[in-house]
Parts: C-alpha cells; structure tokens; sequence
C-alpha cells in the first residue's frame, strides 16, 4: 500500500499528514478541535483529510484519538476530553471521504510508531509509555498491538500502585498517573512550595516566578536541567515511581524494550536513570532474567499521527480481520506485512 493518512486528534488541535510506507510526513495540515461538538469535531477531521486528499493519492486515514476505542476500531466508546460517547468515528468519516479508515487510541497509535519506525523499531516486544500530563502507553507483542478482547487493553497510566492513594481522574484511586505524571510532578513542586521550604523557594527564584501557583511541570525540568538541587529531587521521585510501575509492567509483558517518551522525558537522563534504578530494584527475580533496555522515544509529537497512518495501511497489526475488506466507507483494508 503507497500513500495514507495519519491523524492525530488532540484537545485543541487536529494534526494531520500524508504519510509514506518508510513513516515519512510529507505534506502536513492542521485544524482547531471543536471539542464541545461531535458534529463538528469530525467536521474539522474530515475538512483536514480531504485537503490532503485532493492533492495526492490516498489509500486509506488512520486517527489516533484519545479514549477507548472499540475492538473494530471504528467506534470511539468514551474520550474524557472530547464529546465522544458511543461514537461511530470511522464509519461516519469513511462514509463521507471514501476511502477506508481505521480509528485508534491516541497512545496506541503513538506506541506503534515508535515501534514501527522509531526507537523500538529493531525489537518484536516493546512497551512504551508517555509521561505527560497524564501517561499513556501502548504494547507491542510479537509485532502485534495489544489491544484486549474490548480493544482497551494497556491503559497504563491506571495500573494501580497505592491502594486507597491519590484519587485519580478515571475515578480510582492511586493510579500510577497520580505518582509518576507531569501532573503529579506540578503537584509535589508546588506543595513543597506552598510549605515553606527553602530549597522549594530557591527553584521557584531559577523559574523566574515566586507564586507556587505558576509552576509548570516545564519549568521544574529546566530548572532540574540547571542542576537546581529541589527540582532535581523532584524528577528523580517521580522516576523512581516510573521505574516501579516499569517494573510492573516488565514482569506482566517481558519487553525487549521500553521506550519512554512525552513532555517529562525532557529531561532526559536526569528522569531515565532514576526510573532505571528503580525498576532494577524493584523487578522480580532479577539475577535470573533478561532486563528490558531503556531508551528514550526518536519521534516526538509525530510519533501518533505516523503511527496512526500505519496502522491504517497495516491493519492486521492490530487484530483488525484483514478478510473482512469493505466497500468504499468501511473500516477495513487489505494489509501488507505487519512490518
């Protein structure tokens, strides 16, 4: 298969490529996200497909979008921040554009393009998970997508690790993304801010603020990457609770690789060797088995919308029945090699 699209659907933004079989973005568009509004969100989705449509040949659109996505991958079951309950995402888009498309999770999409064409893509067992505002993830077995029998499989930014401790907003309580999230970095930063402390009054002196309400999880990575002794302490925490949920996660999947990407990973070694430390620490019998190698994610915030792309051209990488072909304004594609 030649050309397709990939589409990564945001809060704020649709981001939008015509990608090649190498995972190569050539032309690229965008549009705002109405995300208030189902009509219009898949409005603005299909206005942006079909600018890139027109000026080349398409063979299929892949969209990554965040929340569960049903085990066909047409249908959108809940996004927490767009309209979408229940929703026909592809069916309602292939229908207007003509030309199959294939829906999947945002972080799915994203772990596959790492997979595909980025860090892990010398590897057949991958994990790789997204420290941001909250974490995302997906999993890769055998050059398969992990999806689940639902297709809601490895949500892992909600594995458990603190029964009973910060309420998340998935509703549960101490949830990996409540410890080891630019979200929780902010609320460590400005909680010890906020008690006084002197080392905490100094990084807010290298962030240019002095209100503890102004910090930003960006400011405390520059401010670790300035070797300022209270932000360093707070990257290392949180990579400490990264590497034990890693560990977790290594001892469930057996890796190869895991690859660590999103905003936090900024900081780069400063997060990654204290992740590492820990999930040596913290993983079962370790004298006695293979250890996943870390590294950090190539395709930045391209890696969805490329992922995506592929995942339409390969749809069997997923477990989409590659038989079940349908007409023009089905979901389904004949593939290729996973790979």
């Amino acid at each position: 298969m030649g050309l397709t699209i990939g589409i990564d659907v945001g809060g704020t933004k649709i981001a939008a490529g015509v990608v090649d079989e190498d995972g190569r973005i050539g032309v690229r568009t965008h549009r705002d996200t109405p995300a208030s509004s189902v009509d219009a969100t898949a409005d603005a989705i299909c206005d942006a497909a079909a600018e890139l449509i027109a000026g080349h040949d398409v063979e299929a659109v892949g969209i990554g979008a965040a929340g569960f996505v049903s085990a066909d991958r047409s249908t959108v079951l809940f996004a927490p921040n767009l309209a979408w309950r229940d929703e026909p995402l592809g069916a309602r888009v292939a229908a207007k554009l003509n030309v199959p498309v294939v829906v999947e999770n945002d972080a799915n999409a994203a772990a596959w393009g790492e997979f595909a064409f980025g860090a892990a893509k010398n590897v057949e067992h991958m994990v790789c998970i997204t420290v941001g505002t909250g974490i995302g993830g997906g999993v890769v077995i055998a050059g398969q997508l992990l999806r689940g029998a639902h297709g809601v499989a490895a949500e892992l930014g909600h594995m458990r690790v603190v029964p009973g401790g910060h309420r998340c907003g998935c509703g549960a309580r101490g949830c990996l993304e409540q410890y080891a999230s630019g979200t929780a970095l902010v609320r460590e930063g400005r909680a010890r801010a906020e008690s006084g402390s002197l080392a905490a009054a100094q990084m807010l002196s290298v962030c240019g603020i002095s209100d503890p309400a102004q910090l930003t999880g960006p400011m405390i990575t520059e401010a670790a990457m300035a070797a300022d002794p209270c932000a360093v302490e707070l990257l290392e925490d949180l990579g400490r609770w990264l590497g034990e949920g890693l560990a977790s996660l290594a001892t469930m999947f057996d890796p190869t690789q895991i690859v660590i990407g999103g905003g936090v990973s900024a900081a780069k070694e400063l997060l990654m060797k204290s992740a590492q430390v820990a999930f040596e620490k913290n993983l079962p019998a370790k004298s006695n088995r293979p250890h996943a190698e870390f590294t950090l994610a190539e395709l930045g915030n391209d890696a969805g919308l490329i992922g995506a792309a592929d995942l339409a051209r390969h749809p069997s990488a997923a477990g989409l029945d590659p038989t079940a072909g349908a007409a023009p304004g089905g979901t389904g594609v004949d593939p290729d090699a996973a790979r």
